[in-house]
């Protein structure tokens, strides 16, 4: 069994619900969540996690601010963070160039496909 553990940042509920739920169900992974930016930062550094979703549209601290604030911390730096994002993955991966994002993943996603999707992002076999 897989024990790696994933942490959502994303402000909507319902997507922290179904993904966290995926990923525990599909991926077998040990997964934390955060409604907010802020949250997930300390979350991130406190865990440690193997890898971050991170939701891009969120109010006070957006998932670009997350990233860089996730980059300056030398125990957060070198965490996979994935975009979920509703806009463009191209527009997005190029705007994120620079400070952590390993790849963009687009909303709304196929439940069953995030899991193996996540595998092939990250190259976990």
């Amino acid at each position: 069994m897989d024990t790696r553990c994933i942490l959502i940042i994303d402000d909507e509920e319902d997507i922290r619900e179904v993904t966290q739920l995926t990923l525990e169900l599909e991926g077998g992974w040990q997964v934390l969540t955060a409604e907010s930016g802020r949250k997930g930062v300390d979350l991130a550094r406190f865990h440690h996690p193997d890898a971050i979703l991170l939701d891009v549209m969120m109010p006070d601290m957006d998932g670009l601010m997350t990233a860089r604030v996730l980059q300056e911390f030398p125990d957060t730096q070198s965490i996979p963070v994935l975009l979920l994002t509703a806009k463009g993955a191209a527009e997005i991966i190029e705007d994120f160039q620079g400070i952590g994002i390993a790849a963009a993943i687009s909303k709304p996603f196929d439940p069953l496909q995030l899991v193996p999707q996540i595998k092939q992002l990250l190259a976990w076999t």
